[in-house]
């Protein structure tokens, strides 16, 4: 299994999609818990809900590796990124709490440091590769990061979460432009409830890459999941509620596009 699912688009606009995948390496598969053999903190279906971007000409990044091989949203120094309950690089615990892995099961570090090594540096790489010829050739390039969560969970956030939750690392991975442009259309309807540097304000991917003194912009998107999908396994598809959801998804990443290139 290849780390990563690349394709190459011709807009200045890469769309990374780090926590959709589900392969996994053959100690994580015989050591994960009852709880986690689903994988139930899986971005499930964001390659589908977001297969539109590519018609538009993105260039589309999409991590082949479950979350609970390695957490390709994480620093690889496995620093926190949120004061609260969060995981980390290599998740011990599912998102409510539950161990990932049963007892004396969880991977080596020999094998996680492999797994750093083989998996999330080259998906990194050829992030940063595919921004700097992006922006090489366009003067500047837009890092949209896509994600979805389970609408509630109460071991990180209270109460249920908003459907939209935009996230600008607290302002410092694009300009007040931009985000006060997508704060515009979300507030022009009224369907889908939304919040900007909520509970989630971006994690490494866009507090790494964005950079605008280096005209290199950042958005991380997580959504509720009861939007698109059903978040009781087998976690299945809903066609319905998705099509009502993609064209603000769309509008969103249009009102960037517009926004980058009249900066």
């Amino acid at each position: 299994m290849t780390p990563y699912h690349f394709t190459a688009g011709t807009l200045p606009l890469l769309i990374s999609i780090p926590h959709a995948g589900t392969a996994l390496t053959p100690e994580v598969a015989a050591g994960l818990s009852d709880a986690a053999r689903g994988l139930p903190d899986t971005d499930w279906h964001i390659p589908q809900l977001y297969d539109f971007v590519q018609t538009m000409g993105a260039s589309v990044l999409v991590g082949n590796y479950s979350r609970f091989v390695i957490d390709l949203n994480r620093p690889a120094d496995n620093q926190p990124l949120y004061t609260t309950a969060t995981t980390g690089l290599y998740p011990e615990t599912l998102f409510d709490g539950t161990p990932t892995f049963k007892p004396q099961m969880t991977p080596t570090d020999a094998q996680r440091q492999g797994y750093l090594q083989d998996i999330w540096t080259p998906y990194h790489q050829k992030l940063q590769q595919e921004l700097a010829r992006l922006k090489q050739q366009f003067g500047y390039v837009l890092l949209f990061d896509a994600h979805s969560i389970a609408s509630v969970i109460p071991r990180l956030f209270d109460g249920r979460l908003p459907d939209l939750n935009l996230g600008t690392n607290s302002g410092e991975s694009c300009p007040p432009a931009m985000s006060a442009a997508l704060q515009q259309v979300c507030e022009a309807q009224s369907r889908f409830s939304w919040i900007i540097n909520g509970r989630f304000k971006g994690g490494y991917i866009t507090r790494a890459y964005g950079k605008p003194a280096e005209q290199q912009y950042a958005l991380q998107l997580e959504l509720a999941q009861c939007n698109y999908m059903d978040e009781q396994p087998p976690f299945g598809w809903r066609g319905d509620r998705a099509a009502e959801l993609q064209p603000l998804l769309k509008q969103l990443i249009e009102v960037m596009l517009a926004q980058g290139r009249g900066l």
